[in-house]
């Protein structure tokens, strides 16, 4: 019984390669086994990409889009545990290049996000790109380190506040003056009117005329 190696070794390793173009005759001749014309006939044409449909519009064009999605924006992480770190030395530096030779990682294209499943029994110097709080917390009661991508101490962002909008005055409501003794708004307006009133300087009035005298008739 002859093993598969054995019928593999005996065939031949290269075949000659078949010209292409050599005349009618040799049967791959003008086209040379390409075919008629068209996208087929043209090398490395459209015809084999993905969704192609021979040049009418894509399913994925023809679709109304509907919403949006963050997908392509976000922001993508390696995880490891806080319990993966254990395989470390005592006082060791855990950074992306010691993650990649204990095959934690696969490689730097991406960041490294730690986690808190487990528990952490070394004290070490973690750099990452991101933790969450109870890796942060177990790290830290470990007496280790948690450091950024610049070897500063990690710090979560502070929290957003958000925009609560005022609730709307009611009409006839009276304002109520502010600290300081400020008066609102209406008020103000009302007294700046009146003082606007009194610094008004009175119009001139026209010079009186003096009263018209009859000429009498000088008698003759």
């Amino acid at each position: 019984m002859s093993m598969i190696h054995e019928i593999v070794s005996q065939a031949p390793r290269y075949k000659n390669r078949i010209r292409r173009g050599r005349g009618e005759s040799s049967g791959l001749g003008k086209t040379s086994g390409r075919g008629g014309k068209g996208a087929s006939a043209r090398g490395g044409g459209p015809y084999w990409k993905t969704g192609h449909e021979g040049g009418q519009t894509p399913v994925h064009r023809r679709l109304p889009t509907r919403g949006f999605s963050n997908q392509n924006f976000e922001t993508n992480w390696y995880i490891v545990n806080v319990e993966q770190l254990n395989r470390f030395d005592d006082g060791a530096t855990v950074d992306v290049n010691a993650l990649i030779e204990a095959g934690l990682v696969p490689d730097a294209k991406q960041g490294v996000k730690i986690l808190g499943n487990g528990e952490l029994t070394r004290k070490l110097t973690v750099v990452a790109g991101w933790y969450s709080k109870s890796a942060h917390q177990k790290i830290s009661g470990a007496n280790g380190a948690a450091q950024n991508l610049k070897g500063e101490e990690f710090q979560f962002p502070k929290p957003k506040t958000r925009f609560i909008p005022r609730a709307p005055k009611k009409k006839g409501a009276e304002e109520a003056p502010a600290e300081g003794g400020e008066k609102p708004a209406e008020a103000k307006a009302e007294v700046a009117k009146s003082e606007g009133k009194k610094q008004k300087a009175p119009k001139p009035q026209a010079a009186e005329k003096p009263p018209e005298t009859k000429e009498e008739p000088k008698a003759e």
